[in-house]
């Protein structure tokens, strides 16, 4: 069987050198915990790091978060649902906002629960997903900050996750403008500017960030280290705290290129011979335990080097061995490095095992 394996020492590693970042320039900061789809076994590891905040966009994995640690406080970080006001309010101490209709429902299920519960009002800054228009800002403002049982914890806003713009630093100076505007205009305190995510940490290794922008929101750059404007790996952490591990199910020389008439695969592509190679060229092939149900293979790159991955079926993946110096053999375990939506999907499959070294 597959198994996804997180290393525990990584995770801590990558978690330490982030929070001395954060906290030598006075930012607060919550771990996102989506990529781990609720698996209870990585949330307690995340819980074990220290974590004071936890983010997500599934209240179910908010609601166990809320079980294995009530303490934490934990933020939910989409708009809510009309239909699922209540467990938002009950299991989330945070929602992002951006529709005063939503707001007035979490006001009244607040009250029926006898509880405060916090908003960020999502500002909409080019990235076109969710957030209130810039102009109709102050006006939003006005109609919700009085409503009862509600606390407005701040303002902040989504960059690089829908159309890819970039958090730059005139884009946070903007953000951080908004926060004036409303301050001045209502004589009130806005406690969080959350303009911080993953792709926005070289801004602070660059010393970039406007000084108001105290709040990030962090998921990738913990479990991958990865620069989002380079695509390299931040000093002094680990890209590699997840691998996956999967067993060769066969080893078999055989052609290249299929024999037969060909149509559509269990995929919808359909194979195209070159008829300028030699159709009589073989290699040697090992299937994997694990396929298109787990995992999208162009998101796995292989330890060794010289292994190729051909394609995956279902269930099954199918990978050159020919040109490894490694001599396998059924049973063996064949590793992969992962990209952030690879991990996703793995978390999000029943097949494969979770484990923690």
């Amino acid at each position: 069987m597959a198994f996804l394996k997180l290393y525990r020492n990584k995770l801590q590693e990558n978690y330490n050198y982030l929070d001395q970042l954060f906290q030598e320039r006075n930012i607060t900061w919550g771990v996102v915990s989506k990529l781990l789809c609720g698996n209870v076994i990585y949330l307690e590891e995340l819980i074990k790091l220290g974590v004071t905040e936890i983010h997500d966009s599934r209240i179910s994995n908010l609601k166990k978060i809320k079980k294995l640690h009530p303490s934490i406080q934990t933020v939910y970080i989409k708009p809510p649902s009309k239909r699922n006001i209540e467990k938002i309010v009950k299991y989330a101490d945070i929602s992002f906002n951006t529709e005063i209709y939503t707001i007035q429902l979490l006001s009244d299920e607040a009250k029926r629960q006898n509880k405060t519960h916090g908003i960020i009002i999502m500002i909409e800054m080019g990235d076109l997903r969710e957030g209130v228009l810039g102009e109709e800002l102050l006006s939003f403002y006005e109609q919700v900050f009085s409503l009862p049982n509600i606390e407005i914890r701040g303002i902040g806003t989504n960059l690089n996750c829908l159309s890819g713009v970039m958090p730059t630093q005139d884009k946070l100076i903007q953000l951080s403008l908004y926060k004036q505007l409303i301050e001045a205009k209502f004589n009130v305190i806005i406690p969080w500017v959350s303009g911080g995510t993953s792709v926005a940490v070289p801004l602070l290794l660059k010393n970039a960030r406007p000084m108001a922008v105290n709040h990030f929101r962090i998921g990738e750059a913990l479990f991958f280290a990865k620069n989002l404007f380079t695509g390299e790996t931040f000093e002094n952490m680990h890209n590699d705290v997840f691998k996956l591990y999967a067993e060769i199910i066969e080893i078999t020389e055989k052609p290249n290129n299929p024999i037969g008439e060909l149509g559509e695969n269990v995929a919808g592509n359909t194979y195209e011979i070159d008829e300028n190679v030699d159709l009589s060229q073989t290699s040697l092939r090992a299937i994997l335990d694990f396929g298109l149900l787990d995992m999208q293979p162009q998101y796995l790159t292989p330890t060794d080097e010289s292994i190729t991955i051909i394609d995956s079926s279902s269930d099954m993946t199918v990978i050159d061995i020919s040109n490894s110096e490694n001599k396998y053999n059924v049973g063996d375990l064949v590793s992969f490095d992962l990209q952030y939506m690879g991990a996703l999907y793995l978390l999000n499959s029943d097949y494969i095992e979770k484990v923690v070294e």
